[in-house]
């Protein structure tokens, strides 16, 4: 299964027995939406919705930080999702937060998972059908996990790159340029703009084009060889709270880079913690 999925692809396998279409939309908190009730307005026939707030560890003070392998397996298996299910994720912007569903997947082993390029606003400028209301209750699903600790980078592994500065491995931030140079504010109040010392920047939507769906391939690549990314240097993505470093993820991915890991925390904790060194421009 292609990381990426084509409306008309879509279209064509909606109806398949095996497939599971999620709503992943997150909105900033700067932003006057709620994804959920926005579903509730209009969806994907069939879809249900993941909201990355509940896939998430409950105890964590963070946003949305990874779940435990045994709470993954008991919320998939609540959403209907099965180790044979195909997913497809979209949003309601585009491809901005179903990324990070795309990853949770994967990290919990399971590859056979897709973002749909151009997410909701290409479907509906298709004159495609949607639904509203809430989704029907699935059918539970049997789901186990096979945890990939190698997609995933915690605290102290950003602390080392940084000690090391920056040689080991590569932090790509997918924040706006003005956040990442400390010029322009966080969107959560109290938090300082700036980056980790030695992190390149490549603001996640350069990865599209005007229509808001993905570059070709060569394009992508291109746009990661400039912001620094070599093929045999490892990379780790970050962003505000894990959410856009999905996004680099997959470009990535579809541009024929070797995988990244994320960086769950992002620079929200980064930020957060006051023995942790902070560069602007």
């Amino acid at each position: 299964m292609e990381c990426i999925v084509s409306t008309e692809w879509l279209a064509r396998e909606l109806a398949a027995p095996d497939l599971i279409v999620f709503d992943t939309t997150k909105y900033l908190p700067n932003e006057p939406f709620d994804g959920r009730a926005k579903f509730t307005e209009a969806h994907i026939p069939g879809a249900r919705f993941f909201d990355i707030d509940v896939v998430a560890d409950p105890d964590a003070t963070l946003p949305h930080m990874v779940p435990t392998a045994a709470r993954f397996e008991k919320l998939m298996a609540q959403l209907g999702v099965s180790n044979a299910s195909r997913i497809v994720f979209y949003d309601q912007k585009g491809a901005q937060s179903a990324p990070r569903g795309w990853w949770l997947m994967r990290l919990f082993g399971h590859e056979k998972a897709a973002v749909l390029d151009g997410g909701l606003p290409k479907w509906l400028r298709e004159n495609r059908p949607t639904e509203n209301g809430e989704a029907a209750a699935p059918t539970p699903g049997i789901f186990q996990a096979d945890f990939q600790a190698t997609r995933l980078r915690g605290l102290g592994d950003i602390k080392r790159i940084v000690r090391q500065g920056g040689g080991s491995e590569l932090i790509l931030d997918a924040r706006a340029a003005g956040r990442f140079a400390g010029t322009a504010p966080e969107p959560r109040p109290g938090l300082p703009s700036g980056h980790m010392p030695g992190a390149a920047n490549l603001p996640f939507l350069e990865l599209f084009g005007p229509d808001g769906t993905f570059l070709p391939p060569g394009q992508l690549r291109a746009r990661f060889e400039t912001a620094g990314v070599e093929a045999e240097r490892p990379v780790v993505t970050s962003c505000g709270t894990g959410v856009t470093a999905c996004v680099l993820a997959i470009g990535m991915v579809r541009a024929g880079l070797p995988e990244p890991a994320i960086y769950d925390g992002s620079w929200t904790e980064w930020a957060s913690r006051p023995e942790t060194p902070k560069a602007t421009a």
